[in-house]
């Protein structure tokens, strides 16, 4: 039976990347319901396309800027006419850094993230030196430590008021340096869903995150506060992340929500039950092989993504129902077999699947081909595509 998306990609060859944009304009729906008022600042590495990037900035409501990933890509999407700019993490790549700090002297807005005393050095030299200061965003740690199982990601060293009361001091003295911002990202709650393949881990999860909720949402406010009796002038507060839009917009002293990954709704995010997403983006393989009555063979997709290595790091099949891998092979390099349910597939046919995560796909591919409806909508580059990998 053909597909429309059979329909729209008919002429291109295998493989390639897909971009629905009914469901991206879906998305884009949803996550301008889900931050209510709050402002949105878009995750680049999320979406690593310059053209897709300038789609949302057009399409969504209350955006704010852009939370980029490394120095190289900052200077980047600065060439390309971006603004706005805020780092997720910190950089300590000097070339790139003054490339940067040139364009924020032709008055550029670029913030830069720091939560250790080696991060603001750094910066403040490279200030004295071109005479500017720099914009930086202080970075919380609001993961929640359980004794025996610590919930969230190892990022900023700075987890408590006790730690961050020196580290204030040690900025409020730098000439160079400018507080603009804060941000608690609650990575415990917006990248961990609650219905994974193990129930009983999805019920430990549910109960972990609304514990940590509590405590994110108390700890978060003192940080902010203690913040603002150094640095009472915030510009902005960050948090959340696509798994938490819901919970983030109710968070008084959160000023602006960053997401990414709801807009091309990866496979990970089917793991969440509280979101309403569909599914945006993927990639298709020609099935090239029969070796048997119930099992084909794909020409590629191996794309796994990045994280702690298990099955949920695989790419899912965009129908599920009717598809499964071999245990003994997954997805591959050079060749994906593939167990077939209830469906009738030949040689020459294409198969549709979704990657784990969401931009980590645009680095396999060159371009992403656009459809809406049963029509193609013409090929979008990538960063790869433009000639640029930043990790």
């Amino acid at each position: 039976m053909t597909t429309r998306f059979d329909r729209a990609f008919h002429e291109l060859e295998r493989p390639f990347a897909w971009l629905d944009f009914d469901a991206l304009d879906h998305n884009i729906a949803t996550v301008h319901d889900s931050c209510g008022q709050k402002n949105i600042r878009i995750a680049t590495k999320s979406i690593r396309s310059i053209e897709i990037l300038r789609y949302l900035q057009n399409n969504l409501p209350n955006v704010k800027g852009f939370m980029t990933f490394t120095a190289a890509e900052t200077v980047f999407l600065l060439q390309q006419h971006f603004d706005d700019l805020l780092l997720g993490y910190p950089v300590m790549e000097e070339d790139a850094v003054r490339q940067i700090l040139h364009f924020v002297k032709a008055e550029k807005t670029v913030t830069f993230m720091v939560d250790k005393l080696e991060h603001v050095r750094f910066l403040a030299e490279l200030g004295r030196e071109l005479g500017i200061r720099v914009r930086v965003c202080i970075d919380i740690n609001v993961s929640t430590d359980f004794k025996l199982l610590y919930f969230g990601t190892k990022r900023s060293s700075l987890h408590s008021l006790e730690l961050l009361t020196p580290f204030l001091e040690y900025i409020k003295n730098q000439a160079f340096i400018e507080v603009v911002g804060a941000m608690g990202y609650e990575a415990q709650i917006a990248g961990v869903g609650n219905r994974p393949a193990n129930a009983v881990k999805g019920k430990f999860i549910e109960v972990m995150q609304l514990q940590a909720k509590k405590q994110v949402t108390q700890f978060r406010r003192l940080a902010i506060a203690h913040i603002k009796a150094y640095f009472p002038s915030l510009h902005f507060v960050n948090g959340g992340g696509s798994g938490s839009m819901t919970y983030t917009a109710h968070q008084k002293e959160v000023t602006e929500i960053t997401v990414g990954s709801a807009f091309y709704a990866p496979a990970l995010f089917d793991q969440f039950t509280h979101l309403q997403l569909e599914k945006a983006a993927g990639f298709a393989l020609s099935v090239t092989r029969r070796p048997e009555k119930n099992i084909v063979v794909c020409h590629g997709g191996g794309y796994t993504a990045s994280g702690a290595i298990s099955a949920d790091r695989l790419p899912v099949f965009y129908e599920p129902t009717f598809f499964s891998y071999l245990n003994l092979e997954g997805a591959g390099e050079v060749q994906t077999p593939v167990k077939v349910k209830h469906k009738k597939v030949h040689v020459g046919d294409t198969l549709y699947f979704r990657h784990a995560k969401a931009g980590e796909l645009c680095e396999r591919f060159q371009k992403l081909h656009g459809v809406r409806g049963d029509k193609y909508t013409g090929a979008y580059t990538t960063y790869r595509g433009d000639g640029q990998c930043f990790l």
